[in-house]
Order: structure tokens, then sequence, then C-alpha cells
């Protein structure tokens, strides 16, 4: 049974435990200042515990058989579907989106986790026939995908789910531990997201939640525990993480408000 979230006091998913750590962080409606429920922002001593405990669960998720990580993003699709009329209620409070809107970022959600489950059975390599030439007679290559280890995630207020999900879902899929920051204006849907994460036989310490401040998330960005980055955001900010990364890879998502020029069709015939 999940918790309802109704102007209480919201835990924060650290490590694979539900803890109230941190500094108290007020979370409103935007368009009507309602107190919608306190969380709390992890500082450098929460950021710590997850992080060990992600660069320990890669360890196991790395090693976890593509049906085991299938069967767990499939309950969290399944869950995300069974609880969609909430969810899009709580979407909407925390982040004053309008309903319809809500539903369809929670219905994608759903499809997200389900397409991560999906792929997570075809993470394959590939077989090449290296007989190119008579002394490369009778041989073959094979490729093989390995998991690239524990993945920093960091999501915007505007999409508060379904941005999210796109780090956490593919990270597990690929068998990898995330530390996610979800936006501290809307981090209560992503939340209810680590209650169903927490039912799943994912490992201790795969998945932790944690709003963060500024600074603390930028300890996370140049800590070289992570090996992948994954931001979507401004690209003002983007390009300065990126910069700041050290030698992990890097996945941007950044956004843009460039012009553009409408010219009458004609149509002929």
């Amino acid at each position: 049974m999940t918790t309802q979230v109704r102007a209480g006091t919201v835990p924060i998913y650290l490590a694979g435990e539900f803890v109230r750590d941190g500094t108290p962080l007020e979370v409103r409606n935007p368009a009507t200042g309602e107190l919608v429920a306190t969380t709390f922002q992890a500082g450098p001593d929460e950021l710590e515990r997850a992080t060990q405990a992600a660069v320990t669960a890669f360890g196991q998720t790395r090693r976890l058989a593509s049906v085991e990580r299938r069967d767990a993003l499939a309950h969290v699709a399944d869950r995300i579907s069974e609880e969609a009329d909430e969810l899009a209620e709580l979407l909407t409070r925390e982040s004053g989106k309008p309903i319809k809107d809500a539903r369809g970022e929670v219905a994608r959600a759903a499809l997200t986790f389900r397409t991560a489950g999906e792929e997570a059975l075809r993470i394959n390599g590939e077989w090449l026939p290296l007989d190119w030439n008579a002394t490369s007679r009778g041989r073959t290559g094979i490729v093989r995908r390995y998991p690239i280890g524990p993945v920093a995630g960091i999501s915007p207020f505007n999409f508060p789910l379904n941005l999210a999900v796109h780090k956490v879902a593919p990270a597990i899929a690929a068998g990898c531990s995330i530390v996610l920051k979800p936006p501290s204006k809307d981090p209560l849907v992503m939340l209810r997201v680590a209650q169903y994460l927490d039912e799943t036989d994912l490992p201790k310490g795969a998945v932790s939640i944690l709003p963060m401040d500024r600074p603390t998330g930028d300890a996370m960005v140049r800590d070289d525990r992570f090996k992948l980055l994954s931001f979507t955001g401004s690209p003002s900010v983007g390009w300065k993480m990126k910069a700041e990364a050290g030698k992990k890879k890097v996945v941007l998502e950044l956004g843009g408000n460039a012009g553009a020029t409408l010219c009458a069709a004609r149509l002929s015939g």
C-alpha cells in the first residue's frame, strides 16, 4: 500500500531506504501556494551514502539476468498504470500542470518503464564474420555490451516524472545503478515512483532518489565514481556540467528557444 501525499512529510529514497534525513523542503503548488507536502533536501552526507551504495550495488546490478531487470521494470510500469489517476493529481498539485497534461505524462512514464523492460531482453551484442581476406578465413568476431557503471541523473522541473524516468528506467535496463537528483520544486511524484521500485527485487542501493541543492548536485557531477552523467535542462547549465564532469561520459538533453520564420505555402494544382 502506498502512502497518500497530503500536506504531510514524505521521506526521500536513499540507498534502498526511505529516510527523513537532510534539510526540510516544502513543496508548494505554484498556482495556488498550497503546501502539498514537506520532504527533505539531501546534503553532502546523504549524497555520499547514496554514492557508496550505488558503487556497491553495481557489483550486483551488472550481473542481474535480463529477465530480472525486465520483471522489475514491468512491475513499476504496472504500478504506475494502477495509480495513474492519483499520480496525475499529485503531479498537477506539485507542478501546477493541467490535469490533462499530467495524465499524458503519467501514461508516458508507464510506457517508458514497459519499453525499458522489453529492451532489457534485447541488449544483445553482434556476431561478425571476419573472413574478409584469405588470412582471416574461418575467424569470427563477437561484440558484447556491458553496463557502464553507476549513473548520476539530473532531471528538470517541467516534466518531473517523464524526464526523470527516462534516466532511471534505461539505467536499470542496462544493469546500472543510479542516483537521481529530481527537481526540488516538484520531487514528490518521483518519490512515489521510489515506492514502486522498492517493491521489486532490485539490489539494495541500486536506486536513490534525492532532492539536492545546486552545490550538492555539482559535487555529484564531479565525482569520478559515477561513470555517466545524464542531464536534462538548460544549455548554460548543461555545458558547464560537461566541462566539470571529468572523464565520465555525459549525455545532455538541452532546451532551446530558437526563432523561426513562418511563410505562407502555395499549393499547386
